[in-house]
Protein backbone atom coordinates (compact mmCIF):
# COMPACT_ATOMS: atom_id res chain seq x y z
CA UNK A 1 0.00 0.00 0.00
CA UNK A 2 2.81 2.30 0.88
CA UNK A 3 4.29 1.54 -2.77
CA UNK A 4 0.81 2.15 -4.12
CA UNK A 5 0.65 5.44 -2.29
CA UNK A 6 4.12 6.52 -3.58
CA UNK A 7 3.08 6.22 -7.08
CA UNK A 8 -0.21 7.81 -6.79
CA UNK A 9 1.36 11.11 -4.99
CA UNK A 10 3.73 10.87 -7.23
CA UNK A 11 2.21 10.75 -10.50
CA UNK A 12 -1.55 12.48 -9.42
CA UNK A 13 0.24 16.20 -10.08
CA UNK A 14 1.02 15.02 -13.63
CA UNK A 15 -2.90 13.76 -14.17
CA UNK A 16 -4.32 16.49 -12.48
CA UNK A 17 -2.29 19.19 -14.80
CA UNK A 18 -3.63 16.73 -17.80
CA UNK A 19 -6.78 17.15 -16.81
CA UNK A 20 -6.58 20.61 -15.77
CA UNK A 21 -5.27 21.46 -19.68
CA UNK A 22 -7.75 19.18 -21.26
CA UNK A 23 -10.57 21.56 -19.46
CA UNK A 24 -9.31 24.75 -19.70
CA UNK A 25 -8.81 24.11 -23.20
CA UNK A 26 -12.04 22.80 -24.17
CA UNK A 27 -13.62 26.09 -22.04
CA UNK A 28 -11.50 28.18 -23.69
CA UNK A 29 -11.94 26.68 -27.13
CA UNK A 30 -15.84 27.54 -26.73
CA UNK A 31 -15.42 31.03 -25.52
CA UNK A 32 -13.16 31.24 -28.51
CA UNK A 33 -15.25 29.77 -31.20
CA UNK A 34 -18.54 31.76 -29.43
CA UNK A 35 -16.42 34.58 -30.11
CA UNK A 36 -15.10 34.43 -33.80
CA UNK A 37 -18.71 33.74 -34.54
CA UNK A 38 -20.50 36.63 -33.44
CA UNK A 39 -17.55 38.26 -35.35
CA UNK A 40 -17.95 36.36 -38.75
CA UNK A 41 -22.10 36.75 -38.58
CA UNK A 42 -22.11 40.51 -38.05
CA UNK A 43 -19.66 40.48 -40.78
CA UNK A 44 -22.31 39.26 -43.48
CA UNK A 45 -20.40 36.82 -44.66
CA UNK A 46 -22.03 33.29 -46.31
CA UNK A 47 -23.28 30.98 -43.92
CA UNK A 48 -21.77 28.50 -45.45
CA UNK A 49 -18.36 30.03 -45.28
CA UNK A 50 -19.07 30.65 -41.74
CA UNK A 51 -20.01 27.45 -40.98
CA UNK A 52 -16.68 25.87 -42.36
CA UNK A 53 -14.01 28.27 -40.79
CA UNK A 54 -15.99 27.12 -37.13
CA UNK A 55 -15.65 24.06 -37.81
CA UNK A 56 -12.19 24.16 -38.95
CA UNK A 57 -11.13 26.18 -36.08
CA UNK A 58 -12.48 23.99 -33.68
CA UNK A 59 -10.67 21.25 -35.09
CA UNK A 60 -7.44 22.76 -34.84
CA UNK A 61 -8.04 23.73 -31.16
CA UNK A 62 -8.69 20.07 -30.17
CA UNK A 63 -5.35 19.09 -31.93
CA UNK A 64 -3.20 22.39 -29.70
CA UNK A 65 -5.41 21.09 -26.74
CA UNK A 66 -4.62 17.08 -27.31
CA UNK A 67 -0.73 17.91 -27.83
CA UNK A 68 -0.61 20.42 -25.33
CA UNK A 69 -2.44 17.74 -23.09
CA UNK A 70 0.17 14.54 -24.08
CA UNK A 71 2.76 17.34 -23.76
CA UNK A 72 2.61 17.35 -19.57
CA UNK A 73 2.89 13.97 -19.26
CA UNK A 74 6.07 13.41 -20.63
CA UNK A 75 4.64 11.89 -24.75
CA UNK A 76 7.34 12.88 -27.05
CA UNK A 77 5.22 15.38 -28.58
CA UNK A 78 8.03 16.50 -31.38
CA UNK A 79 6.94 12.87 -32.95
CA UNK A 80 3.79 13.16 -32.84
CA UNK A 81 3.90 16.37 -34.44
CA UNK A 82 6.40 15.43 -37.35
CA UNK A 83 3.74 12.40 -37.79
CA UNK A 84 0.52 14.55 -38.05
CA UNK A 85 2.34 17.17 -39.94
CA UNK A 86 3.27 14.32 -42.61
CA UNK A 87 0.08 12.64 -42.74
CA UNK A 88 -1.26 15.91 -43.49
CA UNK A 89 1.18 16.19 -46.44
CA UNK A 90 0.42 13.20 -47.90
CA UNK A 91 -2.99 14.45 -48.00
CA UNK A 92 -2.70 17.64 -48.94
CA UNK A 93 -1.32 16.22 -52.18
CA UNK A 94 -3.64 13.33 -52.64
CA UNK A 95 -6.33 15.84 -52.27
CA UNK A 96 -4.53 18.42 -54.32
CA UNK A 97 -7.79 19.45 -56.50
CA UNK A 98 -10.40 19.44 -53.88
CA UNK A 99 -8.07 21.87 -51.29
CA UNK A 100 -7.74 24.05 -54.80
CA UNK A 101 -11.33 24.08 -54.55
CA UNK A 102 -11.95 24.73 -51.10
CA UNK A 103 -10.24 27.60 -51.04
CA UNK A 104 -11.45 28.78 -53.71
CA UNK A 105 -15.08 28.66 -52.64
CA UNK A 106 -13.73 30.57 -49.18
CA UNK A 107 -12.87 33.11 -51.78
CA UNK A 108 -16.13 33.40 -53.59
CA UNK A 109 -18.06 33.30 -49.53
CA UNK A 110 -15.92 35.89 -48.84
CA UNK A 111 -15.03 38.23 -51.52
CA UNK A 112 -18.52 37.93 -53.11
CA UNK A 113 -17.68 38.30 -56.82
CA UNK A 114 -21.36 36.91 -57.47
CA UNK A 115 -24.32 35.72 -55.27
CA UNK A 116 -26.79 33.26 -55.11
CA UNK A 117 -29.29 34.52 -58.00
CA UNK A 118 -26.90 36.16 -60.31
CA UNK A 119 -26.69 35.49 -63.78
CA UNK A 120 -22.87 34.89 -64.97
CA UNK A 121 -21.01 34.23 -68.28
CA UNK A 122 -18.59 31.22 -68.08
CA UNK A 123 -16.87 29.36 -71.06
CA UNK A 124 -19.94 29.42 -72.99
CA UNK A 125 -21.75 28.57 -70.05
CA UNK A 126 -24.88 31.06 -69.04
CA UNK A 127 -27.11 30.51 -66.23
CA UNK A 128 -28.41 31.49 -63.02
CA UNK A 129 -26.24 31.13 -59.71
CA UNK A 130 -28.42 28.13 -57.95
CA UNK A 131 -25.86 27.55 -55.08
CA UNK A 132 -22.53 28.24 -53.93
CA UNK A 133 -20.80 25.64 -52.21
CA UNK A 134 -17.92 24.66 -50.24
CA UNK A 135 -15.95 22.58 -53.26
CA UNK A 136 -18.46 23.73 -56.37
CA UNK A 137 -21.12 26.20 -57.58
CA UNK A 138 -24.24 25.61 -59.50
CA UNK A 139 -25.70 27.29 -62.46
CA UNK A 140 -29.05 26.67 -63.63
CA UNK A 141 -28.61 27.82 -67.91
CA UNK A 142 -30.92 29.49 -69.34
CA UNK A 143 -32.22 26.79 -71.42
CA UNK A 144 -33.19 24.45 -67.78
CA UNK A 145 -30.11 22.48 -67.29
CA UNK A 146 -27.94 22.20 -64.82
CA UNK A 147 -24.33 22.79 -64.78
CA UNK A 148 -21.79 21.99 -61.57
CA UNK A 149 -18.68 23.79 -61.61
CA UNK A 150 -15.46 23.40 -59.63
CA UNK A 151 -14.54 26.31 -57.81
CA UNK A 152 -10.98 26.89 -58.59
CA UNK A 153 -11.96 26.99 -62.39
CA UNK A 154 -14.12 30.30 -61.23
CA UNK A 155 -11.50 32.19 -59.31
CA UNK A 156 -8.50 31.79 -62.33
CA UNK A 157 -10.92 32.64 -64.99
CA UNK A 158 -12.76 35.16 -66.90
CA UNK A 159 -16.18 35.04 -64.79
CA UNK A 160 -19.24 37.91 -66.57
CA UNK A 161 -21.16 38.99 -63.55
CA UNK A 162 -24.50 40.09 -66.08
CA UNK A 163 -26.84 41.15 -62.40
CA UNK A 164 -24.28 43.01 -60.29
CA UNK A 165 -25.34 45.68 -61.53
CA UNK A 166 -28.94 47.88 -61.79
CA UNK A 167 -28.77 48.77 -65.91
CA UNK A 168 -27.04 46.86 -68.61
CA UNK A 169 -26.48 47.97 -72.27
CA UNK A 170 -28.06 45.89 -75.56
CA UNK A 171 -25.32 46.19 -78.53
CA UNK A 172 -27.25 45.39 -81.69
CA UNK A 173 -25.84 45.79 -84.99
CA UNK A 174 -28.02 46.02 -88.66
CA UNK A 175 -26.56 46.43 -92.23
CA UNK A 176 -28.95 48.52 -94.81
CA UNK A 177 -28.07 49.46 -98.35
CA UNK A 178 -26.30 51.92 -99.75
CA UNK A 179 -29.25 53.27 -101.34
CA UNK A 180 -31.07 53.90 -97.73
CA UNK A 181 -31.84 57.34 -96.48
CA UNK A 182 -30.07 56.56 -93.22
CA UNK A 183 -31.73 59.37 -91.56
CA UNK A 184 -35.20 57.71 -92.27
CA UNK A 185 -32.93 54.41 -90.61
CA UNK A 186 -32.28 56.21 -87.58
CA UNK A 187 -35.96 58.11 -86.98
CA UNK A 188 -38.01 54.57 -87.54
CA UNK A 189 -35.39 52.91 -84.99
CA UNK A 190 -35.37 55.50 -82.27
CA UNK A 191 -39.44 55.34 -82.76
CA UNK A 192 -39.47 51.64 -82.52
CA UNK A 193 -37.28 52.06 -79.08
CA UNK A 194 -39.99 54.49 -77.72
CA UNK A 195 -43.00 51.76 -77.76
CA UNK A 196 -41.09 49.51 -75.46
CA UNK A 197 -41.43 50.48 -71.63
CA UNK A 198 -38.72 47.88 -70.87
CA UNK A 199 -36.44 50.06 -72.79
CA UNK A 200 -35.09 53.02 -70.20
CA UNK A 201 -34.47 56.62 -71.09
CA UNK A 202 -31.35 57.57 -68.87
CA UNK A 203 -28.86 56.37 -70.63
CA UNK A 204 -30.37 57.66 -73.64
CA UNK A 205 -30.44 55.39 -76.60
CA UNK A 206 -28.19 55.58 -79.38
CA UNK A 207 -28.32 54.83 -83.10
CA UNK A 208 -25.07 55.62 -85.20
CA UNK A 209 -23.50 54.58 -88.06
CA UNK A 210 -20.80 51.90 -87.60
CA UNK A 211 -18.65 50.39 -90.85
CA UNK A 212 -19.16 51.18 -94.09
CA UNK A 213 -18.75 47.62 -95.31
CA UNK A 214 -18.45 45.94 -98.63
CA UNK A 215 -22.28 45.04 -99.28
CA UNK A 216 -23.71 47.84 -97.00
CA UNK A 217 -23.63 50.49 -94.30
CA UNK A 218 -23.47 49.19 -90.44
CA UNK A 219 -26.20 50.35 -87.87
CA UNK A 220 -25.15 50.60 -84.41
CA UNK A 221 -28.28 50.57 -81.77
CA UNK A 222 -27.25 50.88 -77.79
CA UNK A 223 -29.92 50.72 -75.36
CA UNK A 224 -30.52 50.34 -72.08
CA UNK A 225 -32.34 48.02 -69.92
CA UNK A 226 -32.53 46.11 -66.19
CA UNK A 227 -30.22 42.65 -66.11
CA UNK A 228 -33.46 40.66 -65.70
CA UNK A 229 -35.40 42.24 -69.02
CA UNK A 230 -31.83 42.22 -71.40
CA UNK A 231 -33.20 39.15 -73.35
CA UNK A 232 -36.96 40.58 -73.65
CA UNK A 233 -35.58 43.70 -75.12
CA UNK A 234 -32.83 41.91 -77.28
CA UNK A 235 -35.53 39.62 -79.16
CA UNK A 236 -37.83 42.64 -78.88
CA UNK A 237 -35.45 44.44 -81.38
CA UNK A 238 -34.14 41.70 -83.41
CA UNK A 239 -37.73 40.81 -84.88
CA UNK A 240 -39.31 44.07 -84.86
CA UNK A 241 -36.38 46.06 -86.88
CA UNK A 242 -36.81 43.24 -89.11
CA UNK A 243 -40.77 43.71 -89.54
CA UNK A 244 -40.47 47.96 -89.53
CA UNK A 245 -37.73 47.80 -92.32
CA UNK A 246 -39.72 45.89 -94.52
CA UNK A 247 -42.79 47.73 -94.04
CA UNK A 248 -40.85 50.77 -94.79
CA UNK A 249 -38.63 49.57 -98.05
CA UNK A 250 -35.55 49.21 -95.91
CA UNK A 251 -33.10 46.97 -97.67
CA UNK A 252 -31.28 44.06 -95.59
CA UNK A 253 -28.61 43.73 -98.09
CA UNK A 254 -27.14 39.88 -97.92
CA UNK A 255 -23.87 37.59 -99.81
CA UNK A 256 -25.60 36.64 -103.40
CA UNK A 257 -23.53 33.87 -105.01
CA UNK A 258 -23.11 33.80 -108.93
CA UNK A 259 -23.55 30.77 -110.81
CA UNK A 260 -21.52 31.05 -114.42
CA UNK A 261 -22.11 28.09 -116.19
CA UNK A 262 -19.06 27.46 -118.43
CA UNK A 263 -19.36 25.08 -121.86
Amino acid sequence: MEKINEIFIEVMPTVLMFIAVIVIGLVASKLIIRLLKNILTKTNIDHTAVTFVLSFVKVLLYIIIAITALATIGVNVASLITAVGAAALTAGLALQDSLSNLASGMIILLNKPFVAGDILEFEGIKGRVENIKIFFTTIHTLDNKTVTIPNSRLTSNNVVNCTMVDKRRVDLKYTISYDDDISKVKGLIYTLISTNDKIMNEPEPAVHVGEHLDSGVEIIVMVWTTPDDYYDVYYFMQENVKLVFDENGITIPYPHVVVKNQK
